[in-house]
């Protein structure tokens, strides 16, 4: 294979994995307590060329990018009123917990409400959490204090859809939990929209220089098709 054609390729592979990270990101721009994430790239190292002939050095190429791994910012980010008294925020370190039916999950995302039994759920229906990992009653008039809610320091979150996270709980966070108030998403859209058109020209290079290579490639082999020809 032409080095050229597969790190034309690569790259391209590499800006489809960003594409999708970004437009995950911009989707969530108004999700509360959604934290957004960054594709990191990494090289496949460079290939030493030398003379076939003589084996003396020629030089170095690169070899191409691959994805790393995709970083999510964890950072605790500012609130805004919403007046709700089932809308909660942790102003500072830690999660709320939710039990699942894969098992506990955690979450930054304190848009809360009352289920049937009249018990504090998600928006997926989760029950919510306490410290101590009973389910939290909501009192009359949509009442629930904000004391009632557990804050969760969890080591080596992993997001998991949904606005939920695995890890494991570690101790209490030392956030405070606020009511009537939600976490903005930490994605700044204008960024985000500047990142995914670089990235879409960034792609865009690679599909033209893998066309490129193609047409080169195939007027060497016509030339090479016709030589002795009579």
């Amino acid at each position: 294979m032409d080095v050229g054609l597969y790190i034309a390729a690569q790259g391209m592979l590499v800006e489809q994995v960003r594409q999708d990270q970004l437009a995950n990101d911009l989707a969530n721009a108004s999700t509360p307590g959604y934290k957004s994430d960054e594709t990191t790239q990494q090289d496949f190292g460079s290939l030493l060329l030398a003379n076939t002939a003589t084996g003396q050095p020629i030089g170095s190429i690169q070899t191409g990018l691959r994805v790393g791994q995709i970083v999510t910012d964890l950072n605790p980010d500012g609130v805004h009123q919403t007046g709700q008294p089932l809308d909660f925020a942790i102003e500072g370190d830690g999660f709320f917990a939710v039990r699942t039916p894969q098992g506990v999950r955690y979450t930054r995302d304190g848009q809360f409400s009352a289920d049937a039994q009249g018990q504090l759920v998600d928006s997926q229906g989760n029950l919510v959490l306490s410290q101590n990992g009973a389910p939290i009653a909501v009192g009359r008039g949509s009442s629930v204090p904000a004391s009632s809610l557990g804050i969760f320091n969890v080591a080596g979150p992993v997001k998991q859809g949904y606005n939920l996270f695995s890890g494991t709980a570690s101790g209490r966070g030392t956030g405070i939990v606020a009511q009537g108030v939600l976490e903005n998403s930490s994605v700044d859209p204008v960024h985000t929209m500047v990142d995914m058109i670089a990235s879409l020209r960034a792609y865009e290079s690679g599909q033209k220089a893998l066309s490129s290579i193609d047409e080169t490639l195939q007027a060497a082999a016509n030339s090479v098709g016709s030589l002795g020809g009579g």
